[in-house]
């Protein structure tokens, strides 16, 4: 039976340090041990140890642009960065309406076997916001859908939303919305504001996301349903949520890292890898959702992992695709604008980076505390290291990183997927 001894580890970052026992997946002893025989032995020095990372937005590009992105570079790029499961999304070429592709999705990650790989099932058939989807099927698949949606478009039919939220009840399952009003956003380009008028741009006004959350809220409140918003990127979203859950609706929401640090000024260098949906926003907008992530309205960190190939990127901004790489970089831009800002402490980050995405997917086995008895789905992480972006130095088959040279703190120094070192100093075991 494999053993892992982690020495002087502070969970959480709290108190003394501690060592750390797993064995065959679990966490077998926590204290001052000696390691048993055999067993591999990781000197944490007082790093922070932390459940592992679960992310509710990604894009793994398998099947259909494996140029791109595949599942196997994917997981390697979620297990450097610190995570134990991400969920895969459905805009893929086929797209994941049926339970073919989820259940190839699904039995991909198995074999890549570094993370969790969860197949995001579609809502409408082939993204097109007309006719649902084989909900049940996929969910009573052997991948076992948790959650769906449309993320890259909106669906923005409010019938076909409302019929979505009716069904996701019976199946117990997740509903995830990618709010954008489309005929607010017809040949939109940056957030309408002052640097989209001096640029140029055509603006993409904040109302297109808010509009369609509000409406989503109520839709969901009179299904009793449970519906998460992607990738929050607005104040005046921020201050929908608050007002749903105040009245009791069951609403999650997610907010990108890089959301929470880039603004809208990036834009003037005219460079696409700043490109993204929705679009970067302004400072007030950064410091809401800040404000928001640390309440609790808004509840989880999401990256929104989007690879892109240089075609796609290394061209005008009009004809650039929208996303980033986000997989590797997401717990140091947490730490950089949540955690050295005060707003959150390592417990703080455990909770929107790993327990609250584990409940609204229902992942039994993720997100759980550090306890004895507990699965062994780990983060170790050292708050006071420094690293230097370098896109063609991830583990992504992309390098579209709107970090590229950025001087960044907090490194993940091992991942563990139930005992099991995925990762380790900067490289996958």
């Amino acid at each position: 039976m494999t053993q892992v001894l982690i020495k002087g580890a502070r969970l959480y970052g709290e108190g003394d340090p501690v060592d750390v026992l797993v064995t065959g997946g679990t966490i077998a002893e926590i204290g001052e041990l000696q390691a048993p025989g055999g067993a591999e032995v990781i000197e944490a020095g007082g790093q922070v140890l932390l459940p592992g990372f679960v992310d509710l937005h990604t894009h793994l590009r398998e099947p259909g642009r494996e140029d791109t992105e595949t599942i196997e570079t994917g997981s390697a790029a979620a297990a450097l960065g610190g995570y134990t499961a991400v969920f895969a999304m459905a805009n893929t070429e086929p797209v994941a309406d049926n339970a073919v592709i989820v259940e190839h999705v699904w039995r991909r990650g198995r074999e890549v076997g570094l993370v969790d790989v969860h197949p995001v099932g579609a809502v409408t058939v082939g993204l097109t916001g007309e006719r649902l989807a084989e909900l049940g099927t996929m969910a009573k698949s052997a991948a076992g859908v948790r959650m769906f949606s449309d993320d890259g478009h909106c669906v923005h039919d409010p019938l076909i939303m409302r019929r979505a939220l009716e069904y996701s009840t019976a199946l117990d399952v997740v509903i995830a919305q990618h709010a954008e009003e489309p005929r607010l956003t017809v040949g939109a380009q940056a957030h309408e504001g002052e640097q989209a008028a001096r640029l140029g741009y055509a603006g993409w006004p904040a109302s297109a996301e808010e509009s369609i959350v509000a409406r989503d809220c109520l839709l969901a409140e009179h299904a009793g349903a449970r519906m998460h918003v992607c990738h929050v990127s607005t104040s005046g979203t921020a201050d929908v949520l608050r007002w749903a859950k105040d009245r009791g609706t069951r609403v999650s929401a997610e907010v990108t890292p890089h959301h929470l640090l880039l603004t809208d000024e990036r834009l003037a260098t005219y460079d696409p890898v700043n490109k993204v949906n929705p679009p970067l926003r302004t400072n007030r907008d950064v410091d809401a959702l800040r404000a928001a992530l640390a309440e609790g309205v808004i509840d989880c960190v999401a990256t929104d992992h989007a690879p892109h190939a240089p075609q796609d990127k290394d061209c005008e901004w009009s004809a650039a695709r929208p996303g980033m790489l986000g997989l590797q970089t997401a717990l140091s831009v947490v730490a950089a604008t949540m955690v050295e800002t005060g707003l959150l402490d390592w417990r703080g980050v455990a909770k929107v980076m790993s327990e609250r995405p584990a409940e609204i997917a229902g992942l039994p086995d993720q997100g759980r505390p550090l306890a004895v008895g507990e699965p062994a789905n780990l983060a170790l992480v050292d708050p006071g290291a420094q690293w230097t972006v370098r896109g063609a130095e991830l583990a992504s088959l992309a390098a579209n990183t709107p970090y590229e040279g950025m001087r960044l703190p907090a490194v993940v120094t091992a991942t563990m997927l139930r005992g099991r070192v995925t990762a380790r100093e900067g490289k996958i075991c």
